[in-house]
């Protein structure tokens, strides 16, 4: 997939995932990073339901709510999106060409959607950015 492709399906499902729970979020899905407390508290009442959803529907839920915090992050820090073929996934990569600091984020929303309470989305976030904020030369991380 072109980049500029995967680009513009990131942005489309991303775009979906607001349009579908923005009603919810009471309008507070606007791409900021204060509004993944907002994708946490979603996800934490979805995993409730969790065990009533096919394995497929798991996947769709999870893999939205993950374009919607990679493009939050693509829209604070700018970035590029690749395709990650080990793990079948887009990944953001910021800071090319000083540094790269890389984030995949579908295996932490389907975790956090199966109930793990450790796959916090705004702590994960918050890590990502502070290794961008304090990246130096030469510097290569992928978050997963």
């Amino acid at each position: 997939m072109m980049d500029d492709d995967l680009t513009a399906e990131v942005q489309r499902v991303a775009a979906g995932m607001v349009e579908a729970h923005q009603a919810e979020a009471d309008g507070r899905l606007d791409y900021s990073e204060e509004s993944l407390a907002v994708v946490e508290a979603l996800l934490d009442e979805a995993s409730d339901f969790v065990d009533a959803m096919s394995e497929e529907q798991v996947d769709f839920v999870a893999r939205k709510f993950g374009c919607y915090i990679l493009e939050v992050a693509r829209r604070k820090w700018s970035g590029r999106y690749l395709w990650h073929p080990d793990r079948d996934a887009p990944v953001l990569v910021v800071g090319e060409p000083e540094f790269r600091v890389a984030m995949l984020t579908w295996d932490k929303t389907k975790g956090r959607l199966l109930g793990d309470k450790a796959d916090n989305i705004p702590f994960f976030y918050a890590g990502f950015a502070e290794q961008v904020r304090d990246a130096a030369n030469g510097v290569n991380v992928l978050y997963v």
